[in-house]
């Protein structure tokens, strides 16, 4: 008699978020910040940077408190190791930007240009963010928790191990991503578009529930 088969369908693995330790840090006013700086085990408090242009600048194993950034330029800027707390933009302007080993916590973003950036081993946690705009960005090993994102555009953005911890999504799109162990469980969102970007997600059963309505439609289905 043939064996019933055995082959397991793997789990969605985690996302790997690296901890991160500061050594002794330097505390700097910000005042000689420039754009194509390099800068390395620094402290930012209650530094205004609000409308300053740090275009390709860089920072490692930094930490950031309560500092405005407000229209800031930060185009082609790069995080390495570095903790924020309390960040405030209602615009936050930073396009191909790197972040490696970045903890963000507490942070207060409006519209978020954070288009073709790269993030790697990034977490967010108890952040409010209106609208983020990660098209075509590259994410690997990120997770977020406990944040409230009205809109999240991950359209034609590649993703590998994304984590949504008790997170609550007003539209979430997908469109044309490229989606592998992105953990959704535990979260709510409102709305999905390009439901097709979403192969590689993993959903609860009330999730699914509640997406019935938009995959019956996509897919032409009539329910009676």
């Amino acid at each position: 008699m043939a064996k019933a088969s055995t082959h397991r369908v793997p789990s969605t693995r985690k996302a790997s978020i690296d901890r991160i330790t500061l050594p002794d840090l330097t505390d700097d006013d910000g005042s000689q910040l420039r754009s194509g700086d390099g800068r390395e085990a620094e402290r930012y408090t209650d530094v205004d940077l609000d409308g300053r242009d740090l275009t390709g600048i860089s920072f490692g194993e930094c930490e950031f408190g309560k500092v405005p950034l407000h229209e800031a330029k930060l185009r082609g800027a790069s995080f390495a190791e570095c903790l924020m707390t309390d960040l405030h933009a209602p615009v936050f302007s930073a396009p191909r930007s790197s972040w490696r080993d970045v903890r963000i916590e507490h942070a207060r973003l409006g519209s978020v240009a954070a288009y073709e950036a790269t993030l790697r081993s990034v977490h967010i946690d108890g952040s409010k963010l209106d609208f983020v705009n990660l098209r075509n960005a590259t994410l690997t090993d990120v997770l977020l928790s406990n944040c409230i994102i009205e809109e999240f555009d991950l359209g034609s953005a590649t993703v590998q191990r994304l984590e949504l911890q008790n997170c609550r999504i007003g539209t979430l799109d997908v469109g044309g991503a490229k989606l592998k162990d992105v953990d959704l469980r535990s979260s709510d969102f409102s709305a999905v578009h390009g439901l097709e970007g979403l192969r590689g997600a993993t959903l609860d059963d009330a999730q699914l529930s509640l997406l019935a309505p938009l995959l019956a439609a996509h897919l032409g289905l009539r329910i009676e």
